[in-house]
């Protein structure tokens, strides 16, 4: 079965910054209910594709020539001959759109498309992708529009190399900056001024926009929403009105929807601790829920609640019954045969994976 294989290129002003538990919220309440997993797992998978920082790394790495030599340029006709075994059984991510005059038309897509085949640095040496990009662009693309992509292509290598010397600059002042749990916002500012002078020795206005234009908004947005969560002289109230009101001024597009609803989930995680801590009852939790992120998702999350109220209630008599064992037998490897029973009885397998993190977890709020 073919699957996509999408490299996220997070912007690298806010690799620090997008911390702010949304990947979190959305792996926590919006999975499918077969396959839950616990929270700190979820969170440490945030981020598993490539990002612009890594393609970029990857690059500076590679010791061979930007142009693929005449034997690597006879070796394709589609591009996707031989596949390296990352992009085998994946279908190619991005698209290639021309006007009616066979122009090419930049998209974000394109970068998309870059990126796919970029993926694979470390499989394949930089000279081969070169002209494994090349071929794919040209297969599927007239020209003038093909050799204009394939040159934006090169360009796009050149400023995936040239981008560790910013991060070089700044790496060290950011990490200084997090030691105290607040983020330099001066030293990330200048950082994305650095990065965007750096795009404009490479891209036109055009390129700039469409590759990068809704990764710089997002940006936008985390920053400020860090500027507002460090300004100690808010109090939350205020804060989560000046959230609103940035959000509210935001241009009606698709990255304001997406921002939206990442603020919906971030202040659903907020709400439902509160109500809980304060015994809210099921419904009052399901119509919060329904107001933020509407009823299907409000019902997904109720049976979670269910689900979870069903776990610990097995988990309370697990552990009473466990200590019942572990005192009356003096034969611990008879105890522990005991205990692995009481185990298989009360939880699936699933389940049983998750009882050592699930007991220190309970451990440390009793602490």
């Amino acid at each position: 079965m073919s699957k996509h294989r999408r490299p996220a290129y997070l912007p690298i002003a806010v690799i620090a910054v997008v911390i702010i538990a949304i990947a979190a919220a959305v792996i926590m309440w919006f999975k499918p209910d077969s396959q839950r997993m616990d929270t700190a797992q979820s969170a440490s998978n945030a981020s598993a594709d490539a990002s612009e920082s890594t393609l970029s790394t990857a690059l500076n790495s590679e010791q061979t020539e930007q142009t693929a030599s005449a034997q690597n340029q006879s070796a394709f006709v589609t591009g996707l001959e031989r596949l390296p075994r990352s992009l085998k059984g994946t279908q190619v991510d991005g698209e290639i759109i021309i006007d009616e005059n066979k122009q090419l038309v930049v998209t974000e897509g394109l970068r998309r498309l870059f990126d796919y085949f970029l993926s694979a640095i470390g499989e394949e040496d930089e000279a081969v992708i070169f002209a494994r990009v090349e071929s794919y662009i040209r297969h599927h693309t007239p020209e003038p529009a093909a050799s204009q992509a394939v040159a934006i292509f090169g360009k796009y290598v050149a400023y995936l190399k040239a981008l560790p010397e910013i991060e070089k600059r700044y790496g060290n002042l950011q990490l200084q900056a997090t030691k105290n749990g607040e983020l330099d916002l001066n030293a990330v500012a200048q950082q994305k001024q650095d990065v965007a002078n750096l795009r404009q020795q490479y891209f036109d206005k055009t390129t700039i926009a469409a590759f990068f234009g809704a990764s710089d908004s997002y940006d936008d947005y985390s920053m400020e929403m860090v500027r507002i969560n460090q300004n100690q002289q808010m109090s939350e109230a205020q804060k989560q009105a000046a959230r609103q009101d940035y959000i509210s001024r935001l241009p009606d597009s698709a990255i304001k929807t997406n921002i939206m609803q990442q603020a919906n989930l971030g202040e659903l995680m907020v709400r439902t601790e509160q109500m809980k801590a304060a015994g809210a009852s099921p419904e009052a939790l399901y119509n919060m829920r329904r107001e933020l992120v509407g009823a299907p998702a409000a019902e997904r999350l109720a049976q979670v609640d269910q689900e979870d109220a069903n776990f610990d209630q097995r988990f309370t008599q697990y552990q009473k019954q466990k200590e019942q064992l572990l005192s009356q037998n003096t034969n611990s490897a008879e105890a522990q045969t005991q205990i692995n029973q009481l185990e298989q009885q009360l939880f699936d397998d699933a389940e049983r994976k998750r009882l050592s993190g699930y007991a220190a977890l309970q451990e440390t709020k009793t602490q």
